[in-house]
């Protein structure tokens, strides 16, 4: 079964909206009239795309979460970098003092 030319488009331009997690509202209310229109023609369709949109929002949100964290711990291993270098070149002053 394929979709119609204009569900399709809807379809995608939810997809469109979903790939930023502050537009998930939108996407979902852009999805939602999709699977409106999908019922009447296929409801078993309707109901496996739904489960499958779940599943891509929930996967958005989970990579926007690792990448947050990635980033988190990027700065923080670039602290102690920094902090490190800072503590070496500290001591070697003091020894060149002493």
């Amino acid at each position: 079964m394929t979709l119609p030319t204009d569900l399709s488009t809807r379809l995608q331009t939810a997809i469109g909206l979903a790939k930023e997690v502050q537009q998930h509202p939108e996407a979902n209310q852009a999805f939602q009239e999709v699977v409106g229109e999908l019922k009447t023609e296929s409801p078993i369709a309707a109901e496996l795309l739904e489960q499958l949109w779940q599943e891509y929002i929930g996967t958005k949100r989970s990579s926007l979460f690792w990448e947050q964290l990635s980033d988190v711990e990027k700065n923080l291993s670039d602290r102690l970098s920094q902090s490190h270098i800072q503590l070496k070149q500290n001591y070697l002053r003091l020894v060149q003092e002493q």
